[in-house]
């Protein structure tokens, strides 16, 4: 008998609406180049900017300030570099002169992480905040990371394996006192938490279009008017210059209409996500002795649950749910060839025994209360099983 198939990976990626599909393929029928003059580009340009004009929408910014990128870590990436440029001596920009220090985090995604490495090796003041248990920034640390060298401050709005939410709104204005610019990966926030950039305050936001049920291969980059930007890619005129490429139309109409549908969604996801990962929560704790939920318990994505199992190893315990047809994750998709435990788990001083028997589970539209019950009865026989076998036995939390 084939087990049912139940995704709880929505962080990793997230299936493609039917609405949103639908609206590619109708795309595929409009052939004109979106940077052409004539009428076959008219018609291709005006797609192209209503879904910018929805984009912007869901995250309260004007849509001038969104630029589309191939997703997350272009984005990212394109940022880190104009920091870079702006510290070079040679640069001359009165709005950062003087300033080269960079301030991030030890919980970020790898693109951001291996970005502010890239910048400390060519010799720019790098700092990486240390965070509680928790997984949120030391406050204290930051004030004191603060200074009238720092030029950019870049705090993910909510974290990928833990599902941590960060007061950006107060880092941010602490940032602005200090005269440095401010971005926030919130790839993992929006569509799940209401976001605005206003509110937030910050120069740069991160979004993904496959994280909110979008395509892959498709993003955005928010920049608020007037804050320096420099384009990753060079080439043609698209994006006012900032970003050089033929138009994604496909892909960018696609983003646009799951924005759309997140930002009409938005109450009712939190309010069945949410109920939903409770109930895997509670049913793990009551029916698995010795586990450990990773995280902060109140300021937390809806969807995302991070799970330590001690005495059972993480890829043995993803391998058995999949044999269940439960699908699953031991962290970030983009690190899951790596065999060090979690960054994230680690950063919050979870053990490394610890962590490399963690799980994230990541809830979304699909999941019904009957997928949890069958995850809350397949999970206990799995990690008994894995821990008789284990050699590590079931170790105690208290002591990791």
């Amino acid at each position: 008998m084939t087990p049912r198939h139940i995704y709880l990976d929505y962080n990793a990626t997230t299936p493609l609406r039917k609405e949103a599909r639908e609206e590619i393929i109708n795309d595929f029928s409009v052939y004109g180049n979106a940077s052409s003059m004539h009428e076959a580009g008219r018609i291709a340009r005006a797609k192209v900017e209503e879904a910018r004009r929805t984009i912007a929408a869901l995250i309260g910014a004007p849509p001038e300030s969104i630029i589309f990128t191939s997703g997350g870590s272009e984005s990212n990436n394109t940022v880190f570099q104009t920091m870079r440029r702006l510290a070079s001596a040679s640069n001359g920009a009165v709005l950062t002169a003087g300033r080269s220090r960079i301030i991030t985090t030890d919980i970020e995604h790898p693109c951001v992480l291996n970005s502010a490495a890239y910048l400390k090796s060519l010799g720019m003041n790098v700092i990486f905040l240390p965070v509680d248990e928790h997984g949120k920034v030391k406050m204290d640390a930051y004030k004191a990371a603060l200074n009238e060298e720092t030029l950019f401050v870049s705090v993910m709005l909510a974290n990928n394996e833990i599902g941590t939410i960060q007061d950006v709104k107060e880092i941010a204005r602490l940032a602005k006192e200090a005269g440095a610019l401010i971005h926030t990966d919130a790839t993992q926030a929006v569509g799940k938490i209401p976001v605005d950039v206003d509110e937030l305050g910050v120069d740069y936001l991160t979004m993904s279009a496959h994280k909110i049920y979008g395509p892959k291969g498709v993003g955005a980059l928010y920049r608020r008017k007037k804050a320096p930007l420099f384009p990753l890619i060079l080439g043609g005129h698209q994006e006012n210059g900032l970003r050089a490429g033929t138009y994604n139309n496909s892909g960018i109409l696609g983003f646009g209409k799951a924005a759309e549908l997140a930002k009409k969604e938005l109450p009712e996801y939190g309010k069945k996500i949410a109920k939903l990962r409770d109930k895997l929560s509670e049913g793990l704790l009551a029916n698995i002795p010795t586990i450990k939920i990773n995280g902060h318990l109140k300021d937390r994505l809806p969807n995302t649950l991070n799970v330590s199992f001690p005495g059972a190893e993480g890829e043995a315990i993803l391998l058995s749910m999949d044999l269940k047809g439960i699908e699953a994750s031991t962290g970030s998709a983009c690190a899951s060839g790596s065999l060090d435990p979690s960054h994230v788990l680690m950063a919050i001083g979870v053990w490394p025994e610890l962590a490399h028997g963690s799980i994230r589970f990541s809830l979304g539209w699909d999941n019904t209360e009957e997928d949890i019950d069958y995850v809350i009865e397949t999970m206990p026989p799995i990690i008994s099983r894995l821990r008789a076998m284990s050699t590590l036995g079931c170790c105690n939390i208290a002591s990791m």
